[in-house]
């Protein structure tokens, strides 16, 4: 079934669109089940979770962190992630930095966007954007690679392209800055109720769970 998934997927979604497999309380056969079909990039929430499956499954995968961040995972994070796409703060990119000397490494990261400016979500509002990535670039341990936002939780996904065009037009200002220590590479945005519309509004990551993997038992 997911190998069968993913052939779907890849046929409609555009060559340039990467998959990131959201693979939340899935387990570690899923997750080899999911590599067999070509996907290896592996998005998950937390880093307890993603520590397990690292494993037994190891570096096959290109391990994303896509859930917010603890400080107090940071150490262990650093260690497993390739990618973190949910930094939102200087305090988080800090640690990071911090974890990341120490192990000689490093990292990729995105800037988490709260496009909605919902009080209650993680991420940066939309005008603090530009501002805390001047602030994360000198970091030496750290290369921001892209734009990351979620958008208000709704099964309308047409309710949701106002955030994600939001988003895409922050990815383009900022690129145009010519940022030191900035390429900006990847948009992630879209999930599986809404990565059509995200794809319309300039996504080249998507992060899919459910219509890859099925409905969670």
């Amino acid at each position: 079934m997911i190998i069968e998934n993913v052939r779907r997927l890849r046929a409609e979604l555009p060559d340039y669109v990467t998959i990131v497999a959201a693979s939340k309380t899935r387990t570690a056969d899923e997750v080899l089940q999911l590599l067999d079909s070509g996907v290896i990039d592996v998005g998950e929430n937390y880093v307890q979770e993603a520590e397990e499956k690292h494993h037994l499954i190891g570096d096959r995968a290109r391990w994303h962190c896509i859930g917010h961040l603890q400080r107090n995972k940071v150490k262990k994070a650093v260690e497993i992630f390739d990618l973190i796409q949910t930094v939102d703060s200087l305090k988080i990119a800090n640690e990071i930095d911090k974890r990341c000397s120490y192990i000689n490494k490093k990292i990729p990261v995105m800037i988490e966007v709260n496009s909605a400016r919902e009080d209650n979500k993680a991420g940066v509002f939309p005008e603090r954007v530009l501002e805390l990535i001047t602030e994360i670039s000198p970091l030496e341990h750290i290369s921001i690679v892209g734009l990351m936002t979620m958008g208000p939780l709704t099964d309308k996904s047409e309710e949701i392209r106002p955030y994600l065009r939001l988003t895409r037009k922050l990815f383009e200002e900022i690129a145009k800055e010519k940022i030191e220590g900035v390429d900006l590479q990847y948009l992630s945005m879209g999930m599986s109720s809404s990565y059509r519309v995200a794809v319309e509004e300039g996504s080249n990551m998507v992060r899919l769970g459910t219509i890859i993997f099925g409905e969670r038992q």
